[in-house]
């Protein structure tokens, strides 16, 4: 049975899981930006050419793509400890999911960025931009919708991935569903906690939509 100290649980959870993601999702979005505007930028026959540095950008990427998050957070608790002073409770699942993030956010920058009309680039080229001057002033204005929907799908991954970090006492919901809902057999925590993240990732979805669609108009 719910009772009011199950439902003060799972409200603390939320708020965790919340700010896990929220600031893994800003995080994320800062380093894996400048990464990702790199892996455009340096692409055979783009505006900062240079294939070597692009194939190893994307070879960096392409790695931290591929390793399982639940490895991931075992293979970097020290680091984890040296960043956060602790490998256990929301702060330091922060780390984790930071680093899964950033390569997944920087190649959806480069799939994004990948949309803007060369004619736009060759047009501002032509007038005399500079890099910097067509990377912030035309390509990112240019693809700021698609790179809404990136760190909205980012922010839905690291939701999924907030709760697998429970598995470790990563605090949250995730951590909830396993210590009081799997561990105790009470399926209707492990019900509230599964419909609980499905709201979130619900909202997070439509808020991104939202506000992709108004940089549609403005665009």
């Amino acid at each position: 049975m719910i009772n009011q100290a199950i439902l003060s649980m799972l409200w603390n959870g939320t708020l965790d899981t919340l700010r896990m993601v929220s600031i893994a999702t800003f995080l994320a979005t800062l380093a894996g930006l400048p990464v990702g505007v790199l892996l455009t930028t340096t692409a055979p026959g783009h505006i900062l050419e240079q294939p070597f540095l692009h194939r190893v950008c994307g070879g960096i990427v392409n790695l931290g793509r591929s390793i399982p998050f639940i490895i991931l957070m075992v293979a970097i608790i020290p680091f984890t400890r040296l960043i956060a002073g602790t490998s256990i409770g929301t702060t330091a699942a922060i780390v984790p999911l930071t680093v899964a993030a950033t390569p997944f956010v920087a190649r959806l920058v480069d799939g994004a960025l990948r949309e803007v009309d060369a004619g736009v680039i060759e047009a501002a080229e032509s007038m005399g931009a500079t890099p910097p001057q067509i990377i912030y002033k035309v390509m990112i204005p240019e693809a700021l919708p698609g790179l809404v929907l990136a760190v909205t799908v980012t922010a839905v991954n690291l939701v999924g991935y907030s709760a697998m970090a429970g598995s470790i006492g990563g605090g949250g919901l995730g951590d909830l569903a396993i210590r009081y809902g799997y561990q105790r057999f009470r399926g209707d925590i492990m019900l509230m906690t599964v419909i609980i993240l499905v709201l979130l990732v619900q909202g997070i979805q439509m808020l991104g939509d939202a506000v992709a669609r108004k940089f549609y108009h403005r665009n």
